[in-house]
This record gives structure tokens, sequence and C-alpha cells, in this order.
């Protein structure tokens, strides 16, 4: 097989899908690596590292044309998709149901398209989870994000001035960025408290010496490993729970997201305006929507004295070590895929077959299927 790696499409994304580590690896299985110039230098690894590792340097145009696999990080272009070989593989963050252009023309070119967001959280799935990996960052570095911007020292300071009593930070949604999240802002000497709609995220956040904000009324609404959207009334009872604590808030770290689907709104413009100056809304959700009403996904906005922060694909300001955990994803995935005589098998495990995006000219995952059957087509652009 002919495996190409792709630089991001994003200038601001330096992440890349193979390291040479993993290079190294992969041509120990005996297949062709090839990755594209230049698409390793913002991680820290010159195309000469690669060259070193077995791999060979090929201009963008080509690795498209010419690679049977191809990895990416973000969805490429269209313009850039159009010269992928027909037929070919396509791994990587293809943002199903949101990006419909770019899964209108996987099917068109007969793509076999694996989004790595749908990779099922299963244990045997654990080391091909992209989505956890780079959460995990994301919730470090939002913390982080959060110190640089707000008014305040996080650790509690006794000083011959007086004492500087401890941050409060506020953790909402309790999945891997969230528990990276608590665990930092714990670390740094803040006191920490999180909600999440599932009752088991309870213990998990004591387990990190954070207290849990409960919801009066709400058991467990969870779909698998996710979160699940609350109704009208349970939705009220979560802002009614969370308010007293947001007014209290030196940061608020917003994580909470349902894949293929608008982030819930967690924290309304009233809860925001109860928040003291000079706090911090950094909101991890912005791609989607935002967990705050306030949020702006096109940059940073100062609300009665309030910084609320968009940050999504927040992994992307740490592009080494982003990619370092996301080439191990990348090679653990395909040691599962593809079989020992090169070829790629997606069906060889029927667990993992839920990643496909499109296969043989058919979108198969059902939300992004229905999402472009209810789009028109003057609408496909809008909608991606």
């Amino acid at each position: 097989m002919r495996l190409g790696f792709a630089r991001s499409e994003d200038p601001n994304d330096g992440r890349v899908g193979a390291t040479p580590e993993t290079v190294a690896t992969l041509t120990g299985r005996g297949l062709e690596v090839e990755v594209e110039a230049g698409a390793g230098t913002a991680a820290g690894h010159s195309d000469e590292d690669y060259t070193e590792a077995g791999a060979q340097i090929v201009d963008g145009d080509k690795l498209f044309a010419r690679a049977e696999t191809l990895v990416v990080v973000g969805p490429p272009t269209i313009e850039r998709l159009a010269t992928i070989a027909e037929g070919a593989a396509l791994i990587g963050f293809l943002r199903p149901v949101h990006a419909l252009d770019l899964a209108r023309v996987l099917a068109e070119r007969r793509v076999t398209a694996l989004a790595v967001e749908l990779i099922p959280r299963i244990s045997k799935a654990q080391s091909m989870d992209a989505l956890s990996s780079q959460a995990g960052v994301a919730g470090y570095k939002a913390v982080l994000m959060a110190a640089n911007r707000m008014d305040k020292l996080f650790p509690l300071s006794m000083t011959a001035a007086g004492t500087v009593r401890p941050a409060r930070v506020v953790v909402l949604g309790v999945g891997v960025a969230g528990l990276q999240a608590i665990a930092t802002a714990k670390r740094l000497g803040a006191t920490v408290k999180a909600n999440d709609v599932r009752a088991a995220a309870a213990g998990e956040v004591e387990s990190l010496g954070a207290d849990f904000i409960h919801i009066p009324g709400v058991t467990d609404q969870a779909e698998g490993a996710y979160a699940k959207k609350l109704g009208e009334e349970l939705t009220r009872a979560q802002h009614e729970a969370l308010a007293p604590h947001i007014a209290q808030a030196d940061a608020v770290i917003c994580t909470a997201q349902i894949p293929g689907r608008a982030a819930p709104i967690l924290l309304t413009a009233e809860m925001v305006e109860r928040m003291p100056a000079g706090s911090v809304v950094v909101d991890l959700a912005a791609e989607d929507g935002g967990n705050c009403d306030l949020t702006d996904p096109d940059g940073p906005t100062d609300h009665g004295g309030v910084r609320i922060i968009p940050a999504p694909q927040l992994a992307r300001s740490l592009p080494k070590e982003a990619s370092a955990l996301y080439a191990r994803n990348i090679a653990h995935l395909l040691a599962r895929i593809v079989t020992d005589e090169g070829e790629l098998d997606v069906d060889a495990d029927a667990e993992l077959t839920g990643f496909l995006l499109a296969r043989d000219g058919e979108v198969l995952h059902a939300p992004t299927a229905a999402a472009l059957a209810a789009a028109g087509p003057n609408d496909l652009e809008a909608a991606s």
C-alpha cells in the first residue's frame, strides 16, 4: 500500500498524522510511506527526519493523486480532494454532519472515508481514539489560556501583604477535555467545581479533588460514552443549578460537545453578566456554536468586563505533542485495519466499522446522509 500523510489545510494548524517514529513502524510493516513536503515542520520534524525514517517526501498534488490511503488532520479543501485518486481511502477528522460539501465529493469520487471522530469509545479502540487524545491536549491548554487572561492568581498565596485566595474554576462538561481541565486547574492550585449531565461523571470529578454540581431531576443522560442534550425543563434546572457557582467563578472552561450536533448552551448571557469583572470564559465548543450564549467564533469578546474566548480545535496550539499523540492513534488504527499483505480491510472488526463516513459512492454515516438529504444543492456550502 502507498500511504500518504498530508499537511494541514489550516495555516494555524501545524499538526500532522505521522512522526518519524510512526513512519519507521509503518515502513517496517512493508508499507510505502509518503509525506507531503513541509508537513511536519510546525511539529518539529524536518523532511530529512522523515526521509531517514524511511518515508519519501513528495509535493501535495502528487501526494493526493498517488496515495491509495491518505491521512489528513482536518478536512481537505474541495479543490484538493478533487485530485484524490478515485476509490482511494481518506482518514482524518472529517467533520461528519457539518462538512456536507466534503461528504458529497467523497461519495462522488467513491472514496472510502474514515472519520476518526466516529471511532467508538470502547476498550479495544482506546489506542486509536484520536478525539480523546486531542481533547486531552485541548483541556490542558484551555486552563493555561484562562490563567493567562484572567485577573487572578490561581493558587492560594499567603504573604506579608495578606492572603490571596485561590481562583475559583468551573468546568462544564466532564469528558476527556473536562477531566484534563479539572486536573490542570487543581495542579495550579485553584478550587474547582464541575458539571455534566452524566451522573457517572460525579465520581470522576470527585476523584480529582473537585466538587460536582448536581442537577436536580437528572440521573443520567448519555448515549454510550457521550452526553446528550437535555429537554427544556431539565435544561432550565441545569441553568438554575449552575447559576450561583458561575456567579462566583473566576474562570469557566466550557468543554461540552455532542458529535454531529450543535453544542448545548450551558452558560447564558444572564449568567455571564453575574460573573466578577476580570473573569474569563474559555469555550472549547466554539466550532459547534459554543456552550456560552455570548461566544463569538470569530474572536475574543468582552462582556461587562468578562472575557469570552472561543477556543476551537485548541490542540492545534501544541502541534508537537498533539501530533505525537495523533500519529500514534493513526498507527494503531492502521495496525488494526491493514492486513499483513498491505491491503486495507475496514471490515476486519465489525465493532469498528461505525467510523465509516462514506464508501463505494454512498454516505454511510446516517446523520450525515440525513443532513445531505435535507440540504438543497444551494445550501451545501453554507452548511459546511
